[in-house]
């Protein structure tokens, strides 16, 4: 069982940036892999980002490759989501979710956080 609160959401201008953190409790964090996902209105929930454990393996969405990176700092029990170049079709609450190890598929992670909204204005 963890508790994941994810913070750093907001408004922000296209082609602007912001940077999403999750902290984790109450599971070793370093063992599990983390994800981030995202979710518009009238959309499914879809991947973002991967990362595993030891932080070596990431993947990403065709959607955001070569504008966001994901990141890990076990120390803090935090994974991070840098987010650049951001464009409208970003626009969606973005969640962290906490699994075994990276997958592209919702189903696939255990443990979810509330979400932080982010908003990209044209």
């Amino acid at each position: 069982q963890v508790r994941l609160v994810e913070s750093g959401g907001g408004l922000v201008q296209a082609g602007g940036s912001l940077r999403l953190s999750c902290a984790a409790f109450g599971r070793t964090f370093s063992k599990q892999a983390m994800g981030w996902f995202r979710q518009a209105p009238g959309k499914d929930r879809e991947f973002v980002a991967t990362i595993s454990g030891s932080g070596q393996g990431t993947y990403y969405a065709d959607s955001v490759k070569g504008r966001f990176t994901i990141s890990r700092d076990n120390a803090k029990n935090t994974v991070y989501l840098q987010m650049n170049s951001l464009e409208s079709d970003d626009t969606a609450v973005y969640y962290c979710a906490q699994g075994i190890s990276p997958n592209r598929d919702v189903g696939a992670y255990t443990d979810w956080g509330q979400g932080t909204q982010v908003t990209v204005s044209s």
